[in-house]
């Protein structure tokens, strides 16, 4: 093996020893990662892995080809990564942390993951690589890259985190999270920067009701499709800015109330937004 590629795989394989996989934002993962994680440390191919794990979950693209996980240079020189994997059912994995993400993500919420494929796949159809995405593609890259889903019982705490209302989200609130609301990270980008997490890290929040842990999937699929279908899926504006550091449980610093006095994280909104705030 050259020189290259083992230092490579052993920078890698040192990246994953990093991951602590019993903070919050993992744990819906950490059974799966935790275990793929410590196969790749023990010299492991990680698209070796992933195939397997795939093939037993029968795990499809939206055309229906069986979902593979193959090397970077699989994809071809000029063909749109989301068009190549909507083809073909390969998805291009790298030996890095953003990849791993990606396919632990592909693994545990694949309906989901296909919907935005599909998504994109369809747009590249019809208007071919653009140098900007336009909006679509803009919503369901910020989508797949750093969605957190924002799961609440009623309207009421999904319209405080849409007015900025932190006060009332996670201080007067705080007691019913992970009853009457709780988060679920979605994005591979977000998973990948809280290996190392700071209190500025913001996710674009996705609103659903809340829902049990086995409905989940289908449920952001369903809410995709239905956004896509009504043309309310475009750009940043169909997310809510959440920082994920504020979120009870996820950060010691933010049981004290003057965690959340940080304007420079916890921002007051624009004006339009303001106007929305519950009484």
């Amino acid at each position: 093996m050259p020189a290259g590629a083992t230092a490579a795989g052993e920078s890698f394989a040192a990246a994953l020893a990093g991951i602590e996989w019993s903070r919050p934002w993992f744990q819906p993962f950490a059974p799966r990662g935790a275990a793929l994680a410590a196969a790749v440390q023990g010299g492991a191919d990680l698209r070796a892995l992933l195939d397997t794990e795939s093939g037993a979950l029968g795990l499809h693209n939206g055309r229906g080809l069986p979902l593979r996980f193959v090397p970077q240079l699989a994809l071809p020189e000029g063909s749109a990564y989301e068009a190549h994997i909507d083809a073909t059912g390969e998805v291009p994995t790298r030996d890095n942390l953003h990849d791993f993400f990606n396919a632990l993500v592909w693994l545990h919420f694949p309906q989901a993951k296909r919907v935005l494929n599909r998504i994109q796949a369809t747009v590249i159809a019809r208007e071919g690589v653009r140098t900007t995405r336009g909006g679509v593609r803009d919503a369901a890259t910020l989508f797949d890259e750093n969605a957190v889903l924002f799961l609440g019982e009623g309207d009421e705490h999904a319209e405080a985190l849409r007015g900025f209302a932190w006060q009332q989200l996670f201080v007067t609130q705080r007691h019913v999270w992970d009853t009457a609301c709780r988060v679920v990270p979605f994005g591979h980008a977000l998973l990948e920067k809280l290996v190392q997490p700071y209190k500025a890290v913001t996710a674009h929040a996705w609103t659903l009701p809340l829902v049990a842990d086995g409905a989940l999937d289908k449920a952001v699929a369903l809410s995709l499709q239905d956004a896509a279908a009504a043309g309310a899926l475009r750009g940043g504006r169909c997310f809510a800015p959440l920082p994920v550091m504020g979120i009870p449980g996820w950060c010691d610093d933010n049981a004290s109330p003057d965690f959340y006095a940080d304007t420079t994280v916890f921002r007051p909104g624009r004006m339009r937004d303001l106007r929305r705030q519950p009484d």
